[in-house]
């Protein structure tokens, strides 16, 4: 069985926060103080951590990510073929002016905005 390289990407990075998290709070008792700052550098570590050793990984979820959004964009109607299905169909009434105020569906030309 294999995993979906968007859940693997996502427990690595995950791992390469917590495990520095971890280290930094048991063996330096100065961050169970200062949470916050274990934190900070817990981040600062899992960042470079995956910017030097998840490439490969995040290229991966990056594929996979682009063939799903690109399958469900080719099932979908491009706006140009919706344009252009709109401007081949007949326009209803040939006299008919949509900008007559008589086209607000009411019979009064000022009903609109009547008090």
């Amino acid at each position: 069985m294999k995993l979906p390289p968007l859940l693997v990407y996502s427990v690595l990075r995950l791992l390469a926060f917590l495990v520095p998290l971890g280290i930094l709070w048991f063996f330096f008792p100065i961050f169970r103080e200062f949470w916050w700052l274990a934190a900070l550098f817990a981040a600062l570590i899992g960042i470079s951590i995956s910017l030097l050793f998840l490439r490969n990984p995040l290229s991966d979820a990056s594929r996979a990510i682009y063939a799903k959004r690109a399958s469900k964009v080719d099932s979908a109607p491009s706006d140009e073929d919706i344009e252009d299905i709109e401007d081949t169909e007949p326009s209803g009434a040939e006299g008919s002016d949509p900008n007559s105020p008589d086209t607000n569906g009411s019979g009064d030309a000022g009903s609109r905005h009547a008090a």
